[in-house]
This record gives C-alpha cells, sequence and structure tokens, in this order.
C-alpha cells in the first residue's frame, strides 16, 4: 500500500518528538518512574526510556502528529540501541524499548480510519562513529566496530519488527559506515524472518560544503547505499529547509527511488532553540514540491504538529516527484562519487599500494610504517589514480589486521579517501575486513578458486 501512496501523493511524516517532550518540563522523576527509581545513572534525557515509564506521554505526541494530518509517525526510538543506552546504564533494555516503542505506535496507528496511517520504526545514528576515530592524535583507531554496531542494529531492529512497524527508516547518517552497518543487519534480519519491510534512510549534511560529518557528498552517500532495496532516501537534520535545499536537488536529480526531506526548523538561534514558524518553514517545503523535488516531507529539530499541519496544507493537491530514469552505470564512492560511462574510456587503478606488486609498500607495511605508506598512495593519487587498490595478502602479515589498519588509516585522509577502494586478496576473511571498513562503495578483488569453494 505505502508504495502505491507514494505514486498518488506528497506523504507527510511527522515532526520532531525531542522538542515535544522538552514542552512537558519532565524531571528526573519522571524518567525514572517507579520501575527504575533506584537505578544507578542519571535518566533524565534518556527520551527513549519514556517508551517503558511514560508511554500515554509518548501516545498523546503521537497522537498529535496524526492529528496535524501525519501519514507516518516514527517511533521514540531515537537513541534506542544498545550503544546510545550505555550513556545510561540502560543498554539492555534496548530490545524491550523499541517493542514497546513500537506498541504504543502502532496501537495510536490503529485508532485512525480516516486514511491509511504507518509506523516508522526509527533508528538512530549512535553517538559513535565507524569511520573517524575520537582521538585527533591516534587517527587509526576506533572506538566502535562493524560488527559492533551491525549487532546493536540488529537487536534494535528486531524489537521494533516484533512490535509491529510498517517499515524501518535509518536516520540522521552523518557516518555512512554507522548506516551499511544498519543496513546489513536489517538485510540479515528481513532475511531470516521472511520479510519485505519497506526501509527508508536519510542523510544529513551538516554544513554549506554539502558533505556529511565523515566528509562525503550527498552523490557518494547514495553511491554506497544505492545496492539496497530501499523505498526512499532523504535527508534531515542540521540544516533548515533554505539550507538543505540545494543537497536536496542533487539527491532528487541522482536517486532513482523516491526521495524525501524533513529539515529542522531553520537554523538554531544564539540560545539553540529553533524558531522557524510553521508558515515560513511550510512556504519553503511548498517549493520543494512544485519544483519535483519530493514524494515525502516531514520535519525534525524544533518541528512540532503546527508545523506538520502546515506542511500538510501546503503539499496538499500537488504532484509527488517523478522517479528519473537513470542509466545503469557503475557507480563507485570515495569521500566523492565516481561513475564509470561509455566515454571514461581507461580507468585508472593505483596499484603500488599492493604487498604482492610493491616490494617497497611491503617493507613499509611490514615494519608498521603506515605514514610513509599512505604517502605512496597519495602519490598515486596524484599522478592520476582514479581507484586505489589494496592488497596485504602476505604471507608473513596478519593480512586481516593490516587491512583493516590500512583503510582506517586512509579514511583519515581526505586526500586519499576521496577517491573508491578496491580491495584486493585471495581471502575471503581479508575481504570481509577490507568493507566492513569502507562507507563509500568499492570494489572487491577478486574470488579465488584455485583452492575450491569451501576453503574459499
Amino acid at each position: 500500500m505505502l508504495k502505491t501512496l507514494f505514486k498518488e501523493k506528497i506523504l507527510v511524516l511527522d515532526g520532531a518528538m525531542g522538542t515535544m517532550v522538552q514542552s512537558y518540563n519532565l524531571n528526573e522523576e519522571d524518567f525514572r518512574g517507579d520501575r527504575f527509581k533506584d537505578h544507578e545513572h542519571d535518566l533524565k534525557g534518556n527520551n527513549d526510556i519514556l517508551c517503558l515509564v511514560r508511554p500515554d506521554l509518548v501516545g498523546e505526541i503521537h497522537k498529535a502528529y496524526f492529528d496535524a494530518g501525519a501519514d507516518i509517525i516514527e517511533t521514540n526510538t531515537f537513541n534506542a540501541n544498545a550503544i546510545s543506552q550505555l550513556d545510561y546504564g540502560m543498554e539492555d533494555m534496548a530490545y524491550e524499548i523499541n517493542l514497546q516503542a513500537a506498541k504504543i505506535a502502532c496501537n495510536v496507528a490503529k485508532s485512525y480510519s480516516d486514511k491509511p496511517r504507518f509506523v516508522a520504526g526509527a533508528l538512530g545514528p549512535t553517538n559513535r562513529t565507524g569511520s573517524l576515530s575520537p582521538d585527533v592524535n591516534n587517527p587509526g583507531f576506533r572506538n566502535i566496530s562493524f560488527d559492533e554496531l551491525s549487532d546493536a542494529y540488529y537487536n534494535q531492529a528486531r524489537g521494533l519488527l516484533d512490535g509491529g512497524v510498517d517499515l524501518l527508516l535509518v536516520e540522521t547518517v552523518f557516518d555512512t559506515l554507522n548506516c551499511k552497518a544498519a543496513l546489513f543487519a536489517i538485510q540479515s534480519l528481513l532475511d531470516e524472518t521472511n520479510s519485505d519491510l519497506p526501509i527508508m534512510v536519510s542523510g544529513t549534511i551538516t554544513d554549506a560544503s554539502g558533505r556529511t560529518l565523515s566528509g562525503q557528498t550527498v552523490e557518494a552517500f547514495w553511491h554506497s547505499i544505492r545496492h539496497v532495496n530501499l523505498i526512499a532516501v532523504g535527508l534531515n537534520c542540521a540544516l533548515g529547509a533554505e539550507q538543505i535545499r540545494p543537497w536536496l536537488s542533487e539527491l532528487s536529480s541522482s536517486a532513482n527511488i523516491n526521495v524525501f526531506v524533513y529539515p529542522n526548523a531553520g537554523l538554531p538561534n544564539e540560545f539553540g532553540e529553533y524558531d522557524q514558524s510553521s508558515s515560513a518553514m511550510a512556504a519553503i517545503i511548498k517549493e520543494f514540491a512544485m519544483s519535483g523535488l519530493v514524494n515525502l516531507v516531514g520535519g525534525c529539530c524544533g518541528t512540532t504538529p503546527d508545523h506538520i499541519q502546515a506542511l500538510v496544507e501546503a503539499v496538499d493537491g500537488l504532484k509527488p516527484r517523478s522517479i528519473p530514469f537513470i542509466e545503469p552505470l557503475t557507480k563507485l564512492s570515495g569521500l566523492e562519487p565516481v561513475t564509470i560511462r561509455p566515454e571514461s574510456n581507461f580507468v585508472n587503478i593505483g596499484e603500488r599500494t599492493n604487498v604482492t606488486g610493491s616490494a617497497k609498500f611491503r617493507r613499509l607495511i611490514e615494519k608498521d610504517n603506515y605514514e610513509e605508506a599512505l604517502s605512496i598512495a597519495r602519490q598515486q593519487i596524484e599522478n592520476g589514480a582514479q581507484v586505489i587498490d589494496v592488497n596485504m595478502d602476505e604471507g608473513l602479515l596478519d593480512s586481516e589486521k593490516a587491512m583493516e589498519t590500512f583503510l582506517r588509516l586512509i579514511a583519515s585522509e581526505p586526500d586519499i579517501a576521496k577517491i573508491p577502494v578496491m580491495v584486493d586478496s585471495s581471502k575471503w576473511t581479508v575481504l570481509e575486513m577490507g568493507l566492513k571498513n569502507l562507507q563509500g562503495k568499492g570494489i572487491v578483488n577478486s574470488i579465488s578458486m584455485k583452492e575450491g569453494e569451501a576453503v574459499f
């Protein structure tokens, strides 16, 4: 049904949950309730836990957005993953929070019979990043791995699925590697449960440069996730509607699926508050719709049911964006996109970051001289390489660890990370390690059957 509605009208998503929670002026005791009154950590600000201690409040907010005319509401689960809940000592509650959040939202949705109402299970970005080091003095360090991210997202998605959501929304993506871990977890869960739940992804452009926090352009972000069968891709948060327009336009012209946007209520004022009026925001988003840029609209930080009602009125009767035909070409990405076209002719691949092909590179890796090894990659790019090949297959090396270390260091060097990586190995475990450390769309080179499929 959702796929059909996308073709018929511009759908409307809800607005901010956090903004509405703040309006209740809750104190520490409200967040604890009876159940967690003796919990050892402060819980104020943990909005997700309200699904367990104040389900009535969460339901009221959902109802307010449906009453405003929203077609889709999001579950109150932005930080309901074990990684983010660790800050509150509530990591073991992640599954239950998501299960109850989904049930609350779905029960509210079922109370409406005037038109179809949908519940999106919201999966936020976590408070860690797989592509960036939290320590500027140690760029190869990560405080989270792909597998840890994937495990947390799997548990969260399982709770949302068991609670009955209609679709899943991976939102506020500031690091595409985190997003890929979420999508891997979701795909694994849907395969195991034989489910075809629709998936949407929303990225976040952090400033006027048009890049995510981890450095990707909008098109590079899209190239990185387009292999997944998504129902829609969009942008949200960080910017107001006026500031987000050029990046929305870029996404709209690049993606051959539904496109959506739910910006903040303008930019924050000197007090960190969002004060763009509902009418001002709606006027900007109406222009998006009239320009054929969107299939779905909504609001993020600072938006309220008033904003959503204004959006409903603004897009009422306007035609949804037509899905463009995008030529099926090879689309890769590092921090920037690479599209291989028939007229591209020869694609230059830098082969010197290969321990089997470069004695110099091998010696540097064997001596853990990664800084100089990075200079070889940099020189390859300066000499015209459009893709960089990385191979660590050497008998005396821990190939998996060397691949992980080098790719993590590359990620901290924008002049290298801008182009796609070719992960080169005859070992499955090394290829897998490489892919788990690439936020962009890379190339696998290749599969080896010299010892048979089972061994590989």
